[in-house]
């Protein structure tokens, strides 16, 4: 997201976390920006039945929890890594001043921000209304073409469990399964050793 090596000439660290490691939680106070240098993140809530819901999975590179720095208000959700990760930590103060001074990257900062709000939109409006297997491939479809950036015509590994599927889109995992081997059949998926490809 933000070149590493700016960054660092703002005094960024690096800090390592252990897999299931808890990085900020819900309603804390937003005081730093995050980056994945190895590993991933993962941004989520529990209902008062105790079950998760996945705001948002993050990998190398990719920033996380930044729209509260901006607006003074604490965490919607917790962050907790997938893996034993690394990551690179900027005071909220220091991204201010690397931002003001580089248009270049508070224009992509802002884009990438924008790309998770369109990216909200579109799921809210299939939670609401589609029927499983349409959710599942559009969320497939925004991994490979939105976040991994990859062409149609290549296969892509989806890096999610089936239970991190049915917690971002809201799904029972039983009906994740089901329709991960419907789309099997009807071809829109391969699944090679347990793995999916789309």
């Amino acid at each position: 997201m933000i070149p590493q090596d700016t960054l660092f000439e703002y005094n960024a660290k690096i800090k390592t976390f252990k897999k299931d490691e808890k990085i900020f939680s819900e309603a804390d106070t937003a005081r730093n920006y995050y980056q994945v240098l190895k590993g991933a993140v993962k941004m989520s809530n529990f209902n008062d039945d105790g079950k998760e819901f996945i705001q948002g999975i993050f990998y190398k590179e990719q920033s996380f929890g930044e729209p509260p720095l901006f607006i003074d208000v604490p965490y919607p959700a917790n962050a907790i890594t997938l893996s034993d990760s690394e990551i690179i930590i900027l005071p909220k103060e220091q991204l201010f001043n690397l931002l003001n001074e580089h248009q270049a990257v508070h224009l992509k900062i802002t884009a990438n921000l924008a790309k998770r709000l369109y990216y909200k939109a579109i799921i809210a409006s299939e939670i609401s209304g589609q029927e499983p297997m349409h959710r599942i491939l559009r969320f497939f479809d925004y991994l490979k073409n939105d976040v991994h950036e990859l062409s149609s015509d290549s296969s892509f590994k989806i890096p999610h469990t089936r239970q991190q599927i049915a917690d971002v889109l809201g799904l029972r995992v039983e009906t994740v399964i089901r329709s991960i081997k419907s789309l099997e059949k009807k071809g829109e998926v391969k699944i090679i050793s347990r793995k999916v490809y789309r």
